[in-house]
């Protein structure tokens, strides 16, 4: 049953809100606060009321920011958006995980790299279980197929799945397409499961989500475009 917390972005402080999220959630799911688009010292505040994983969608926006932030080691950086394959070596300098690793292509070019800068990242698999157009990822077949390959991307870490709902879909419709993603990775002997963003994350942890994406319900909204 996922309890319903008052809505984040009626409260008027970063602390209230993101006491409302977190108490919302399982001790199964955790928060990363999604601070893409917001400056550095909003980040700095959150980083001082106990949030630690931080979600950037872009290198050269996340560089300056993480610069700035250079006095805080404890961070925990988390790369979401697409991922570029000119930018793999800043990603991997710059972040622990990955989220969205949308190819066996881009998996293998980020295992070469990472093997010549001496990381081990961890990594996720996006998977797109519906038609949409705006979204990249894997079929959900193919991610099957690659079973025996997963176990053979060291230094990667494969942790997991991550996928999106499209826009326009249900609640229910949603709810359904965060079981099969949960499904899916259970299948694959895969713990994480990254699903679900300010509009829709009670469904995702109600599918067994392991990473919530929150930007706008923790934050606000974005002061910086991004």
């Amino acid at each position: 049953m996922v309890v319903t917390p008052p809505l984040a972005e009626s409260l008027p402080s970063l602390a209230e809100r993101l006491q409302a999220l977190t108490s919302a959630l399982p001790p199964t799911t955790r928060l990363l606060a999604v601070s893409k688009g917001h400056p550095a010292d909003l980040v700095r505040q959150a980083a001082a009321l106990g949030q630690r994983s931080f979600g950037e969608s872009r290198l050269q926006d996340a560089v300056p920011k993480q610069e700035e932030l250079a006095d805080l080691p404890q961070l925990d950086w988390h790369f979401i958006g697409r991922l570029q394959a000119n930018k793999v070596r800043g990603v991997l300098r710059r972040f622990g995980t990955i989220h969205s690793v949308d190819s066996l292509e881009l998996a293998r070019r980020l295992q070469r790299i990472a093997a010549e800068e001496g990381l081990s990242p961890a990594i996720l698999l996006q998977v797109k279980f519906r038609p949409d157009p705006t979204k990249t990822g894997f079929d959900p077949a193919a991610v099957r197929e690659l079973r025996p390959t997963l176990e053979d991307l060291e230094p990667l870490r494969c942790l997991g799945l991550m996928t999106m709902a499209p826009l326009g879909l249900s609640p229910d419709q949603r709810l359904e397409l965060f079981r099969e993603c949960r499904g899916l990775a259970d299948d694959l002997g895969l713990r994480e499961c990254s699903m679900g963003m300010s509009g829709d994350w009670r469904e995702a942890v109600a599918a067994g989500s392991t990473w919530v994406r929150l930007g706008s319900a923790l934050f606000g909204r974005r002061p910086i475009p991004g």
